[in-house]
């Protein structure tokens, strides 16, 4: 990554703090070229690191991305531990100079699946960035939005609340920030694919 801090350059429109992104397709992208699978993927973390230098320059504060899915254990048993290896190596590269742009990391699912050396290292990347306020980046990661749903119902009803909209939506993975304003999916692909299906409701898709 760049050691360039971003600079902020034309506000970003009107209503738009919340930019969520699904990020398929690379593994097709490398296909198309020829390439591994794998390739693609690479690809797809230099696109992320342009994309947090583009939020941070319009002003955008919320970047949420779904980077790897709970359906996504069912990829071939060695894309999947090239993918996991792929995230290690990016936070172990990344995360220090995330934290001094101003980014807050912050990843969103069930972590129990990850062994205990990854999930030391997303709770450091947590950590060190938590003070920061220029961009909070979600990496959803073991996410899928039936299981968000499912995990705030058993909070709710572990709190003895009464079940309303309102008392369900703070026991969501997200409830402390707004909904997103704007989904992106970089695959093409006009389908949520179980991301932040609650939390959408409203979202205008690109």
């Amino acid at each position: 990554m760049s050691k360039q801090t971003p600079k902020r350059s034309e506000p970003a429109p009107a209503g738009l703090r919340h930019v969520a992104v699904v990020m398929d397709g690379n593994g097709r992208w490398a296909q198309r070229r020829l390439l591994p699978r794998t390739a693609g993927h690479k690809f797809g973390v230099d696109a992320l690191k342009s994309t947090v230098r583009g939020c941070i320059a319009q002003g955008v504060s919320y970047l949420t991305v779904f980077a790897f899915s709970s359906e996504n254990w069912n990829r071939p048993a060695d894309e999947v531990k090239a993918l996991m290896d792929l995230f290690v190596q990016a936070l172990r590269r990344e995360t220090r100079e995330l934290a001094e742009q101003g980014v807050r990391l912050r990843f969103v699912g069930d972590r129990s699946a990850f062994e205990a050396p990854m999930r030391d290292l997303m709770q450091q990347a947590e950590d060190l960035s938590a003070a920061n306020t220029r961009l909070v980046l979600n990496v959803a990661i073991n996410y899928g939005g039936r299981w968000d749903l499912v995990q705030a119902m058993q909070a709710l009803q572990a709190s003895g609340e009464a079940v309303t909209e309102q008392n369900l939506e703070r026991h969501l993975c997200l409830a402390d920030i707004p909904a997103p304003d704007l989904l992106i999916r970089t695959g093409g692909e006009r389908r949520l694919s179980n991301f932040l299906l609650w939390q959408v409701a409203y979202t205008e898709f690109y």
